[in-house]
């Protein structure tokens, strides 16, 4: 039986920690979620969205005049990149400002074959080292956020449960790939009717789930919880008819490295 001990907290540390071997489990696990761990994925423009998708976490990137209410990513990860010394492709570093290069998805599917687009395909798969690295460092970030952010008397408990999901390495991934996946949950723009869907709210959500499954367990289904909801919030049919079947069964994944290994 694992609870959350909300009551006997003093302030535990919520850091996250990886190995090598676990770091490259997590990194390989997310670019299975988001690409199948197909190389043309790297970029991707997803129909019925105004924004590509790059890199092993599909990370977003707005063109220019495009304002959505997700928090665009790939910006931060190309100035991590440049920090850490990474051969970026000159035209990307010219940008100026940094928006992404086609206005629509008909524009992107044009220049499919183009120079540029294989040289940034290429610089991401060469790069996933350093993408597991930027969601490792988001989500390390996203802890401290999160709790701060959530009620008072509600953030001892939220601190004991990212304590517990801290853990172990299928924890560990759940908090990276969710964070990454759908956010931290803080910013008001990511909300439907009031209600959203990040990790914040799935932390939150945890509290209906029953004390005697293991942390990840109740993390899971959860964030089922969760994601159902911002489904039948949504203006636009497709988060029901199609992305929440996906979403759902990549909630799936969320296991420890030997259930995974035993299931596949």
């Amino acid at each position: 039986m694992q609870a959350d001990a909300e009551a006997e907290s003093d302030e535990p540390d919520v850091s996250i920690t990886l190995e090598a071997a676990q770091m490259d489990w997590v990194g390989a696990q997310i670019f299975r979620n988001e690409c199948a761990g197909q190389l043309d994925c790297l970029v991707h423009w997803n129909v019925g969205e105004k924004f590509p998708s790059l890199g092993i976490g599909h990370f977003i990137w707005y063109p220019r005049g495009v304002e959505e209410r997700f928090v665009e990513s790939f910006p931060a990860l190309i100035q991590y990149m440049m920090q850490r010394q990474a051969s970026v492709p000159e035209w990307l570093r010219e940008l100026e400002p940094f928006d992404a290069p086609w206005p629509d998805r008909e524009a992107y599917l044009a220049s499919e074959d183009s120079v540029e687009m294989a040289e940034l395909r290429e610089f991401l798969a060469g790069t996933q080292g350093l993408q597991a690295e930027f969601i490792v460092r988001r989500a390390k970030q996203s802890l401290t956020d999160v709790v701060a952010a959530a009620p008072e008397e509600k953030q001892e408990a939220v601190r004991n449960r990212l304590k517990s999901l801290t853990a172990t390495p299928g924890g560990i991934y759940a908090l990276m790939d969710y964070v990454n996946f759908k956010g931290e949950g803080l910013s008001q723009m990511e909300q439907y009717h009031g209600q959203g869907w990040g990790l914040l709210q799935v932390l939150l959500a945890m509290e209906k789930q029953s004390p005697d499954q293991t942390a990840l367990t109740r993390f899971r289904k959860a964030a089922a919880d969760v994601l159902t909801r911002r489904a039948e919030n949504a203006e636009n049919p497709i988060e029901r008819e199609r992305w929440l079947e996906g979403w759902l069964k990549r909630l799936e994944t969320y296991k420890e490295p030997a259930e995974m290994r035993a299931s596949t």
